[in-house]
């Protein structure tokens, strides 16, 4: 049997579809594909390559795992959390830190809203520029908080999602959170960003 067209089906119902034909997997992998290649790269810096090749097995363990998935949750959280194990499990295995590296600056400008207040973003070049020290700044702080920010700024996942990513409560995910913010608005004051612009 052929697959059907299914974009418009739900992530739970290409699950079932998939259980019985393997062949609709595919529309589950070009679903995720795109967003947990930006997630696994804005969490380690990875070059392009490596992270193809932990996507692969991201997926791998997806399909090898699908007869497990609880359907009482959300797909989306259940394989960014494989995502989010593959990619801490890579960069401790070889004890390496996520690098920094150019980004968008749109990725840098969510987290402008965790600045310190004092803080002058008058113009859009300030923001751009101060997006990438931004971004830089994420990386220097603890996995536990990088993962966090993450998930909630760049991800614009709810709290709940990120309880079932980091398989956390969803009280731990908001203590995390406010610590998080405060170890980084603390990097951002040793660092001088939080010194407006003088024009």
């Amino acid at each position: 049997m052929r697959p059907i067209k299914c974009e418009k089906k739900s992530d739970k119902q290409l699950v079932q579809l998939t259980l019985k034909n393997t062949d609709y997997f595919g529309y589950l992998v070009r679903r995720y594909e795109e967003k947990l290649n930006r997630y696994i790269r804005r969490l380690t810096h990875l070059d392009a390559e490596t992270i193809e090749d932990l996507l692969q097995e991201v997926f791998l363990k997806i399909y090898k795992n699908l007869n497990d998935y609880d359907s009482d949750f959300s797909f989306s959280s259940w394989a960014y959390r494989i995502a989010h194990n593959e990619a801490i499990s890579h960069f401790r295995k070889n004890e390496k830190r996520p690098k920094t590296v150019q980004i968008n600056n749109e990725e840098g400008v969510n987290f402008l809203d965790i600045l310190p207040d004092d803080i002058n973003l008058r113009d859009d070049y300030v923001k751009k520029e101060l997006a990438q020290k931004v971004r830089a700044l994420i990386d220097e702080l603890p996995e536990k908080y990088r993962a966090v920010l993450i998930l909630k700024f760049m991800e614009e996942k709810s709290y709940e999602e990120i309880s079932d990513i980091l398989k956390i409560p969803a009280g731990t995910v908001a203590t995390q959170l406010n610590r998080a913010k405060a170890h980084f608005k603390q990097l951002a004051i040793d660092n001088h960003l939080n010194k407006p612009d003088n024009q």
